[in-house]
């Protein structure tokens, strides 16, 4: 497994770690031995980071992971605060972001937060000096050790980028979103912020498993957010419309290495942008990590694949969401 450099925090991370939301609520049940064997597989695997939120479950996510990591060292675990609130700019200052870590620091059973992310806050927070003086203080305080932003819109991650205390941007990244290799990546390779790429196989449309007749849960967003009825419909299948999605694996498909999955092959594309620090797929059983994780021993994708995904962008998603994200 290839490891690359938060280099504002001195910390390395694992190119593919774990995204953990699916251990904690939206994506249909997964009980809390399955949430153990799906992280001990990834690690197994060569997986150093885990991504979790203290919204994911209430609190659940961040409580798994917490109890499977206490007895091994050398992972890091970033977590997200600040959706448990109304999203009104008013709730993002000190007294809140202490009440939000310390929850976190129990949950996770640790003194010292990893990575603390600004979970897709209003736009206007990440043009407030109180709120990253409020960040820096909790640096100071020892509750965090770094903090981060995770962000919807590219613009969003610049203004979070030219602030010097941020270590990461946490954005959607994938095959079906292309807009962020513009300006995003390059500004942050150059002032040595991470990135973590977020929703990397489109909430499972690029793993090739899905068609017209696939049908989701009543508690899985993939059913109750299609139209962002819950939060960003772009979380859910990446803003692209299903059927559109489906249609652009079908044309993907054949560029996919012999002996490898469409997943992999998703997961190798992200990796193979120098800028990306870390990709955080889910997974919800041991299975899946591991097939995550191996997409790293895959040949970078040769110059034609990368053409091919940025006609089929072209064509079929960049109508649908390059401008609104």
């Amino acid at each position: 497994m290839e490891n690359r450099s938060f280099r504002r925090i001195g910390r390395d991370a694992s190119v593919i770690g774990l995204g953990a939301w699916q251990l904690g609520a939206d994506w249909g049940d997964v009980s809390e031995a399955d949430a153990h064997a799906t992280l001990q597989a990834a690690v197994d695997a060569g997986v150093t980071f885990i991504d979790t939120a203290d919204v994911y479950g209430d609190g659940r996510s961040e409580q798994i992971v917490g109890s499977f990591v206490k007895d091994k060292p050398g992972l890091t675990v970033a977590t997200k605060m600040g959706r448990r609130l109304p999203q009104e700019p008013a709730n993002y200052h000190l007294d809140n972001f202490r009440a939000w870590t310390d929850r976190s620091r129990a949950n996770l059973g640790v003194d010292t937060l990893d990575l603390v992310q600004l979970h897709c806050p209003p736009t206007s927070v990440f043009s407030s000096d109180e709120v990253f003086d409020g960040l820096d203080t909790l640096v100071q305080e020892k509750r965090i050790a770094a903090y981060g932003v995770s962000v919807e819109k590219v613009d969003e991650a610049l203004t979070a980028i030219a602030r010097p205390g941020v270590a990461s941007v946490q954005i959607i990244l994938n095959a079906f979103r292309l807009k962020p290799l513009e300006r995003v990546l390059p500004a942050a390779a150059e002032a040595g912020v991470g990135i973590i790429a977020r929703v990397p196989l489109a909430s499972g449309l690029l793993s090739g498993r899905y068609d017209e007749n696939t049908a989701f849960a009543a508690d899985d967003h993939r059913n109750y957010n299609r139209h962002g009825e819950s939060f960003d419909v772009g979380e859910t299948f990446s803003g692209v419309d299903f059927s559109t999605g489906l249609e652009a694996v079908r044309r993907l498909r054949p560029a996919v290495p012999a002996g490898a999955t469409m997943a992999q092959f998703a997961l190798r594309w992200i990796i193979d942008q120098p800028a990306v620090t870390v990709v955080i797929p889910g997974a919800r059983n041991p299975d899946q990590a591991r097939a995550n994780a191996h997409a790293a021993e895959l040949s970078p994708l040769s110059p034609e694949t990368r053409e091919l995904i940025t006609a089929v962008y072209d064509e079929l998603i960049r109508p649908q969401v390059h401008d609104k994200w």
